[in-house]
């Protein structure tokens, strides 16, 4: 049986929370946070091992609530994401609080994943869909001479919205074959009545299509990747340019530019499910009315991993 991983983005310090550990709130009937659901999704679609990204000081409480009980039911490793893991002959800027954003998160995993992989956000709620989707892409994925074979779950804009803020999403574009050609990493998009809106570098705002494909952070990688990433964080160190303490090095930028340099090709695969998350201390309520309805709904039992908690 062909391996596959699912690395879970959990290092994010939650500053627009309220400064808590939001990967980590409860929002089950039975204590059960989102990774829960998504560990839960990922099993069922045919996932054996998974690999939680967090930061060194997250450790202790981060296995506590959610990292010793899934290693009942799935293989289970950590890459720790920090500051200061920089290649040689770099320093952190003065004044950066932060590590370095999704594609530094993604090279920790270097010597430990060694199989075709699926990335997601700890904070985010995928629904079922996508997971199947990857997996049953991945298991088939291989890399061409001179050519990554990836992916990535397309979602709808409007899918994806926070009713309690703005929110950042890699609007998407495909060709006939559903191919990305391009990947614009968009912040400050929100709802303004029945429209979607962004503001623009020149202080203005434009709109979106709400039924354009983004990118939630959810993609489908061969090991490739991680040469790719190892190479490229080296240039953007490199040329960090003006206020070096707040650049980020992300996963949609990057792969980006390995489509337009012809490295890479990415199949989206759409997922119409409706995302939601707790990208604010707002949302949470929300989201547990959501799970609430889904386990009325028979998605989910009532308890997940009945045994374990």
């Amino acid at each position: 049986m062909q391996k596959t991983t699912l690395v879970i983005m959990a290092a994010g310090i939650g500053s627009r929370f309220g400064g808590g550990i939001k990967q980590l709130e409860p929002v089950g009937s039975n204590g059960e946070i989102i990774m829960d659901y998504s560990i839960y999704d990922a099993i069922e679609a045919g996932f054996n091992k998974v690999v939680f990204i967090i930061r060194k000081d997250l450790e202790k409480d981060f296995k506590e609530v959610i990292g010793n009980r899934m290693e009942k039911v799935i293989d289970v490793e950590y890459a720790f994401q920090e500051i200061d893991d920089l290649p040689e002959n770099f320093e952190v800027p003065q004044g950066r609080k932060k590590p370095w954003g999704t594609g530094q998160a993604i090279l920790c995993c270097k010597g430990i994943v060694n199989e075709p992989f699926m990335v997601i956000n700890a904070d985010d709620y995928y629904g079922k869909e996508a997971f199947v989707k990857i997996h049953d892409y991945l298991i088939q994925a291989k890399d061409k001479p001179g050519k990554h074979d990836y992916c990535m779950a397309g979602f709808i804009l409007g899918n994806t919205l926070s009713d309690n803020g703005a929110v950042t999403r890699g609007v998407c574009k495909t060709d006939s074959n559903r191919l990305l050609v391009d990947v614009e990493e968009t912040s400050g998009i929100e709802k303004a009545g029945d429209k979607v809106v962004a503001p623009t570098a020149d202080g203005k705002t434009k709109e979106i299509d709400k039924n354009s494909y983004v990118s939630m952070n959810m993609w489908g990688f061969t090991t490739s990747i991680l040469t790719e990433l190892e190479t490229g964080f080296v240039e953007f160190l490199s040329d960090l340019g003006d206020h070096p303490e707040k650049k980020e090095y992300l996963l949609p930028t990057i792969v980006d530019h390995l489509i337009k340099t012809g490295k890479a090709e990415v199949k989206l695969l759409e997922s119409k499910d409706k995302w939601f998350g707790v990208t604010y201390k707002e949302d949470k309520e929300v989201v547990v009315d959501s799970f609430k309805k889904l386990i009325t709904d028979g998605v989910y039992p009532a308890k997940l991993f009945d045994l374990y908690f």
